[in-house]
């Protein structure tokens, strides 16, 4: 039997809950796991792997995995297993996609298949960027699309390439998160809202309680709030944090969307390196300091990394006033990075084991806030994750609109 979200829900939150020592802290800031001396043999068994071992798991958690002896990895694959919401898309004309990017076009044309409307209806693209998701969703439903958007380079693009493709799109400068954007919501509207990140997507969904809007929803970046710890919406969620004790921090909620599966593969051998560096510089300042802590760097944007492990060193020591020896070996320094990373990346499993099932309860408690208000809610998956790891989907219609009626 087809657990309700409710169940899910309840039963992950439990799991999180007991789990917690396991995914709460980060491997990358403690060379000694609290969790390490009480499971010695998990410990072993991760260090056994071999680096193909750790990207098929890295890939999928649960499959053949030795973390089986001691966590719920059978249950949490269970509860985490969604299916899709609708049958496969069917292809749109190919000059729809003009300036639009491969995996993104993917996007839109699984998400726009999973679009349960009537033409008539009033459609509404939330946090709109460009208006791309916009103009194939006012094509293929032949209605005016408003598309809200913050951004006012990304409205006049937007506006320039609706006009070329003579799509009846109307772009908005509009921050969602601003009073009064619920003007642009009626009741039988329907609210689309492609990988709206954290506070935006839970604004959306509050908007919809109290404009009586449907709503289909791709939600990313959960940890994008304003507030350090996460407020569960659903009265479920918030009810069974007290119950658990359960506090998720923003950087918690970060856990949720650490997937690198769809990045090519230069950027993860650069992301490699990048992390090996930072550690060797973690067991370097660790003995300059004289202080056993982690020292936090600041982030370097694509592009911009030092062009050797010393150059490295020196911009971070730079950046934290760190004063470095006259000597050091860097290359020694640095191949104990390299056998830190390797620790780390199998330590880091563990936690991975956590992230789909942190993302759906975080999604599952929208879905019960809809619920609780009487709306009718489906929750699943509209593409596969090779196209998108955030390929969750809520939606919803709400009370006393059947969908035949909504466009009336």
């Amino acid at each position: 039997m087809a657990l309700s979200h409710a169940e899910r829900f309840t039963r992950l939150s439990a799991l999180l809950t007991d789990c917690e020592p396991f995914w709460r802290t980060l491997p990358f800031h403690h060379p000694i796991l609290p969790w390490a001396t009480r499971y010695p043999e998990l410990v072993r068994k991760l260090k056994a792997l071999t680096d193909q071992d750790v990207e098929r798991l890295q890939a999928d958690s649960s499959a053949d995995s030795p973390l089986c002896s001691r966590l719920p990895v059978a249950e949490l694959a269970q509860l985490t297993s969604l299916a899709p919401l609708s049958r496969d898309p069917e292809p749109l004309p190919r000059s729809w996609n003009l300036h639009i990017g491969g995996r993104k076009w993917q996007q839109i044309e699984a998400f726009v298949a999973h679009v349960e409307t009537k033409p008539a209806q009033h459609q509404v693209d939330w946090c709109a960027g460009k208006g791309h998701l916009s103009r194939v969703l006012a094509r293929r439903l032949g209605v005016t699309v408003v598309a809200l958007e913050a951004q006012e380079n990304l409205c006049r693009e937007g506006r320039v390439l609706a006009q070329r493709q003579d799509a009846p799109v109307q772009i908005e400068q509009q921050d969602v998160l601003s009073p009064g954007v619920e003007r642009w919501l009626r009741r039988g509207a329907h609210v689309n809202a492609l990988h709206a990140c954290g506070a935006l997507h839970q604004r959306l969904l509050e908007l919809a309680v109290q404009t009586g809007s449907a709503v289909t929803l791709a939600p990313c970046c959960y940890q994008r709030i304003p507030s350090e710890e996460y407020r569960p919406m659903s009265r479920l969620g918030r009810d069974l944090a007290r119950q658990h004790g359960l506090h998720l921090k923003r950087e918690d909620l970060a856990l949720a969307v650490q997937e690198t599966i769809t990045a090519p593969r230069s950027d993860r051998i650069a992301r490699a390196r990048g992390n090996a560096w930072r550690l060797g510089f973690d067991l370097l300042q660790r003995k300059l300091r004289g202080t056993d802590d982690y020292l936090p760097l600041p982030s370097l944007s694509h592009g911009r990394s030092p062009p050797s492990f010393e150059a490295f060193c020196r911009w971070a020591a730079a950046q934290k006033g760190l004063p470095l020896p006259a000597h050091c070996d860097w290359r020694v320094l640095e191949g104990e990075g390299w056998r830190r990373y390797a620790e780390v990346s199998r330590m880091e499993l563990v936690r991975h084991l956590f992230r789909r099932p942190l993302e759906i309860w975080l999604v599952l408690d929208g879905a019960l806030f809809l619920e609780e208000a009487g709306f009718r809610v489906e929750v699943g998956t509209f593409c596969t994750r090779a196209v998108t790891p955030r390929n969750l989907l809520l939606r919803a219609r709400p009370p006393a609109v059947p969908l035949a009626a909504e466009g009336a």
